[in-house]
């Protein structure tokens, strides 16, 4: 693998996949490493203004809008992407399966459609490896209950992140190798620590 490989942090709302982003960033700042960060939707500037629309809790858009929404974005992001990739380590919350596990398992887009147009736009860059973080619906609650304010994607009810959240592992299964499940219901510390000792094999740090 890459020593600058291309890292996903996935999982449903309140999974803890944006939290041991932020720690393994952090990790890597310590440690004088170069990388970069980025969220989606969201990231460039035009991707962060297409992020408001999607997430304003006033939308209501059809479902294949909101895939287009989505990919927009990513379309925004991905010479940001490509400009860094093999160059420096990218750290992304949220990316392509996302996509497939919210817009096609969650929504019911066909998967073609998904497919055909992150092809196109993504081409050569690839992920490396993506931590997976899994959470139950009691947790999931819990924490979003926390949270200071909700956006539009946090207040579906639990049987659509229950497929949301099949969806990721169904698309886990079929390339194990390339993820690693990160059980949220765990301990957050102990969880962080599997973490950043999958991240320096990554890199090959000793």
């Amino acid at each position: 693998m890459s020593k600058k490989p291309v890292i996903v942090f996935e999982g449903i709302e309140g999974s803890g996949k944006s939290y041991h982003l932020s720690a393994v960033s952090r990790y890597l700042k310590k440690k004088n490493i170069d990388h970069i960060k980025i969220r989606e939707p969201g990231g460039s500037l035009n991707a962060e203004k297409i992020r408001k629309l999607i997430l304003d809790k006033k939308s209501n858009f059809k479902k294949e809008t909101d895939l287009l929404l989505y990919l927009a974005a990513r379309s925004e992001n991905i010479d940001l992407l490509k400009r860094f990739f093999r160059k420096k380590i990218i750290l992304i919350d949220r990316f392509v399966d996302s996509t497939i596990a919210y817009q096609h398992y969650g929504l019911g887009v066909d998967i073609k459609l998904i497919r055909v147009i992150n092809d196109h736009l993504l081409k050569y860059f690839k992920v490396n490896f993506t931590f997976l973080n899994i959470v139950n619906n009691k947790n999931m609650l819990k924490r979003l209950r926390l949270r200071k304010s909700l956006n539009r994607y946090d207040k579906f009810n639990k049987n659509f992140y229950s497929k949301v959240q099949n969806g990721f592992l169904r698309l886990a299964k079929k390339d194990i190798k390339r993820y690693k499940i990160i059980d949220s219901n765990k301990d957050k510390d102990k969880n962080r620590f599997i973490i950043i000792e999958k991240i320096k094999k990554l890199i090959w740090i000793s």
